[in-house]
Formats: C-alpha cells, sequence, structure tokens
C-alpha cells in the first residue's frame, strides 16, 4: 500500500504533497489554473475564493506545519489579516526587534487608534509573561528579524494561554523544517513564503496555518473579502521551490555555523549573532525547540555605518539585496532602512546564506571584511 503522507519525513513531504491523484496519463503536478470564473455547480464557484492551485500550495504548507492554511498575496498580506482578528483596541504584544514591515504596519495601526502597541523583549519569558495581562493578541518571531533572538515558544505559549491571549507565530526565517509552532499549542502560524519557502527571490507570497476551525473561517473570509489573493502561478512557483526545501536547508544551514563560526574569528567583525553558535544567548532554548538554527547570520563590523556598507558592497559573489531565504546569498546593512528599529546597531549585517560552496562565499566576505580592517 502506498505510504501514508503523515508517515513520511519532512524531508518526503516537502516532495510529495501537493501533487494530483495519480491516474494514467494525469500530470504529476498541479497544473497552472488561469480562470477567473467556474462553471457553476461546485465548491469553488469564484477564483477570489480559491482556486485549484493554490489548494495544492496550501495543502503542503498545512501539512508541514500541522494544520490548515490559508495563501495570501504577499507576507504583509498575510500579516495583515491576522491583525484584522484584534478588536478595536485591543493589546497586541510584540517584539521590540522584528520584521520591519510587520513593525511598521503595528506602529501604524497603534498610532492610528486601532490596536494599542506593548513592545517587549521576546527572548525574556518573564516579561513576554507580564505583558499579556490584558492583551488579545501575543505575536512573536522567533528567530526574530534581524536580531536572531529566541522566543520561548512553550513558555510564551502557556502565559498566553492564562491570559486568554490569542498567539501568533511568524515561522518564516525557521520554517516548518526547523520549527512547528501549533505542535507547542500556537494558534496561527506566518510565513512570508517569498523567502525560503519559495527559495528562488522570484515571488512574493504570503502564508497563514492555523488548526483552529474558527480562525481559519475569518482568516479566509478576511482574504476573500480584501482580496489579497494569490496568483496561480506565483503558487505554482512556491509549490516547485518548496520541493526543494529539504536539500536547500541542509546545505543553507551548514554553511551558515560555518561561516558564523569564521565571522567570530575575523577582526573586522565585533559580534556575530546566530543561534547555531554555543556561545549565542539563544542557543539551548535554540537546540530545544528546533531541529535546525536557520540559515540567517547577522553580525555587526568595526567601524561606523559606512564601513558596514562598504562590506555589503565589495562582495562579489554574494549579492547585496534585501529579502533572504533564496539560493543565492544575500546580505546587507538593516539600519540603511529608515523604518528598522533604532536599537539594531548601525553596522549590524543581516546575511542571508544560500546554497553556494562555503568556501567560496567565505572568500569573498572575508575579503570584503578585509577592506576595512
Amino acid at each position: 500500500m502506498p505510504t501514508s503522507p503523515r508517515q513520511q519525513t519532512p524531508a518526503t513531504l516537502v516532495v510529495s504533497l501537493g501533487r494530483p491523484d495519480a491516474a494514467p496519463d494525469a500530470p504529476l503536478n498541479v497544473p497552472i489554473v488561469l480562470t477567473s470564473a467556474f462553471h457553476a455547480g461546485g465548491p469553488l464557484g469564484y477564483s477570489r475564493f480559491s482556486n485549484p492551485t493554490w489548494e495544492a500550495l496550501e495543502e503542503t504548507i498545512g501539512h508541514l506545519e500541522g494544520g490548515r492554511a490559508l495563501t495570501f498575496a504577499s507576507g504583509m498580506g498575510a500579516v495583515s489579516a491576522v491583525l484584522d482578528l484584534v478588536p478595536v483596541g485591543g493589546v497586541v504584544v510584540a517584539p521590540s526587534h522584528s520584521y520591519s514591515g510587520t513593525a511598521s504596519r503595528l506602529r501604524d495601526l497603534d498610532v492610528s487608534g486601532r490596536i494599542v502597541l506593548r513592545l517587549v523583549a521576546i527572548d525574556d519569558p518573564e516579561a513576554v509573561a507580564g505583558a499579556c495581562e490584558g492583551a488579545a493578541m501575543l505575536w512573536w518571531e522567533t528567530p526574530t528579524n534581524p536580531g536572531l533572538e529566541i522566543c520561548d515558544i512553550a513558555a510564551a505559549t502557556a502565559a498566553a494561554i492564562a491570559h486568554g491571549v490569542t498567539t501568533v507565530c511568524d515561522n518564516t526565517f525557521a520554517t516548518p523544517l526547523a520549527q512547528r509552532p501549533l505542535e507547542f499549542g500556537v494558534d496561527i502560524v506566518v510565513h512570508s513564503a517569498t523567502k525560503a519557502l519559495s527559495g528562488h527571490s522570484d515571488v512574493l507570497l504570503g502564508a497563514v496555518v492555523t488548526n483552529d476551525d474558527s480562525l481559519f473561517d475569518s482568516l479566509h473570509r478576511a482574504r476573500t473579502l480584501i482580496g489579497a489573493i494569490p496568483g496561480p502561478f506565483e503558487a505554482w512557483l512556491a509549490l516547485r521551490g518548496i520541493r526543494t526545501l529539504a536539500l536547500r536547508l541542509r546545505q543553507s544551514q551548514a554553511s551558515a555555523i560555518t561561516l558564523a563560526t569564521r565571522l567570530q574569528a575575523h577582526p573586522g567583525v565585533t559580534r556575530v549573532r546566530y543561534p547555531g553558535l554555543p556561545g549565542d544567548p539563544g542557543y539551548a532554548l535554540a537546540s530545544r525547540q528546533m531541529t535546525g538554527y536557520g540559515t540567517i547570520v547577522s553580525f555587526e563590523t568595526t567601524g561606523n555605518a559606512d564601513d558596514a556598507e562598504s562590506v555589503c558592497r565589495r562582495t562579489a559573489l554574494i549579492l547585496h539585496a534585501t529579502s533572504l531565504g533564496g539560493v543565492e546569498t544575500t546580505m546587507e546593512r538593516r539600519r540603511r532602512w529608515p523604518q528598522e528599529s533604532v536599537d539594531i546597531p548601525e553596522t549590524l549585517i543581516r546575511l542571508s546564506v544560500g546554497i553556494e560552496d562555503v568556501e567560496d562565499l567565505w572568500a569573498d566576505l572575508s575579503s570584503a571584511l578585509n577592506s576595512i580592517t
């Protein structure tokens, strides 16, 4: 008998999920369904409600995370739909360091009076627990972007449950292959599927996963009415990207720990942030709740912001670009963006490690760093 998908390992699931039923001459891959309407009488009805290409991607992401998935036109579309669940004037507890897009959206909602924003050091369980009192939603990333702090998922979830707070975990950095927050009791998982899930820097997509049917229905209604729907072609590209997720993560994570270790010893670097380093503040916790440490390394250079910018401009193989999670290695000084948290050091560079040979990457990176020492 065929093996059930739930019996397969994640490395196999990324390849086997979301495929059409096997039949003679049936395609191996889900087709790109380009239509705005469907013949009446079935469950689809209209393409703003659903699409077979999205459904294949959603089935895949949902299985990987252990819940039901909805895809959105972008990560911020997914973020905004989840934040709309908060009642008017409700308190949202969020990390003091987080993705600048999410942070900006939270600040805008706070300024307008739509929510009350309460920032907290997300790697401090006692502070998180204290901030949950009277809150409507606890939102976190782990590892955080770009500080790479680690949130204690079990402790944060327990504190939120005690206060009746909805929990949301942005799992973009870890992916479901390194971390499954729903297994800790988290209510909602958010992804920028633009990043590691798609993996080729050619798609804008978001995803939300939950195993709560009521939350799922609310999010589906929000997506339908707001219209933040993914395109079928983008969904098809993302599903194709997921097929190699396990292989890409294996290579990129191995290179990330090598680069992080070598960066610690370089005279042009003052601090390295990576939860896979034994001396990192989040190492012990990440080792307990993750099966991999991720592909992102943040490091701070000697000198000033101009020196850090110089390092980013001087690499030849590593691309000076924003975003992350692609097959190519990219890096940028995060404070070049005005919306980045002022608590992030001016010289912090976020390095997204791709699948290139690690020795080629190190030769390129160390040469750029040598220019400022």
